[in-house]
């Protein structure tokens, strides 16, 4: 089992940069691929970025992430990192951490495990 805890969340202009964290308590942290999705109120959660399990080597970006967005795990300190630049105002929604056991998924329904949420608000 894991708790997850993101942190990093705010308030920024469009072009700007934020720097999510997520940290992670429990057995076995580099047995799970990490996940970050988003959520805009009314709307379904959807997939943002993923770093594979172990060392990270397999990663995966949303279309809408891709160049913009880098994800990245640290598993000395169990934490996992979504660097955010030239952010939109399309990015704005509630960003949530997520944990799958030995596998690598890009839908919500995998992942077991989530954090309570951070808020971005990118304003225009």
């Amino acid at each position: 089992q894991v708790q997850l805890v993101e942190s990093g969340g705010g308030l920024v202009q469009a072009g700007g940069s934020l720097r999510l964290s997520c940290a992670a308590s429990g057995d076995s942290f580099t047995s799970y691929t990490m996940g970050w999705f988003r959520q805009v109120p009314g709307k379904e959660r959807n997939f943002v970025a993923a770093i594979g399990w172990g060392g990270g080597t397999r990663i995966n970006y949303a279309d809408s992430a891709k160049g913009r967005f880098t994800i990245s795990r640290d598993n000395a300190k169990n934490m996992v990192y979504l660097q955010m630049n030239s952010l939109k105002p399309e990015d704005t929604a509630v960003y949530y951490c997520a944990a799958d056991w030995l596998r690598f998924a890009v839908v919500p329904g995998s992942y077991r495990y989530w954090g309570q949420g951070t808020q971005v608000t990118v304003s225009s």
